[in-house]
């Protein structure tokens, strides 16, 4: 299983292609150099996933839908898989192009930043990464929460 962390700035250009990181490429050194990238349900930034990871998460998901007799399951399956894309590093350079649309859905200018949250890489619009970080005071109250629920 591949694993991706840390962060990375980068520089998108006029048709949607910036250079993924050197750090996170090397995560997928030797597997898939494919990558599927979707738009997160709840923030506003881009999930990147190792194609593994990804089949992985999709069949999760599709095992818990009854998309042949289920209208509304059906309904959020295709939206959930209508905004996908799969780009892998040219050998190049590295770049990966990413749909304008999925670009404009979580407002990138010119800079990104790739954040490495483990299964997957966010992608933010430079301007609204912090807006999607929680407080110091909610993240410690978390953590307090969290190692209650481990003395147990």
């Amino acid at each position: 299983m591949v694993s991706f962390i840390g962060n990375s700035t980068a520089k998108v250009d006029d048709k949607g292609r910036v250079v993924f990181p050197a750090v996170f490429k090397g995560a997928l050194e030797g597997a898939d150099m494919r990558l599927v990238v979707r738009k997160d349900i709840y923030a506003d930034c881009l999930e990147i996933y190792a194609y593994a990871e990804w089949e992985q998460q999709a069949a999760a998901i599709r095992g818990s839908l009854d998309i042949v007799f289920n209208r509304e399951h059906a309904a959020f399956w295709r939206k959930y898989m209508s905004g996908c894309a799969v780009v892998e590093p040219d050998a190049k350079l590295g770049r990966i192009s990413i749909p304008k649309e999925l670009l404009e859905s979580i407002g990138v200018i010119k800079e990104v930043i790739f954040a490495g949250v483990g299964y997957k890489i966010e992608l933010w619009a430079r301007e609204r990464r912090d807006a999607g970080l929680i407080s110091d005071e909610k993240y410690e109250q978390t953590a307090v929460e969290l190692s209650s629920l481990h003395k147990r």
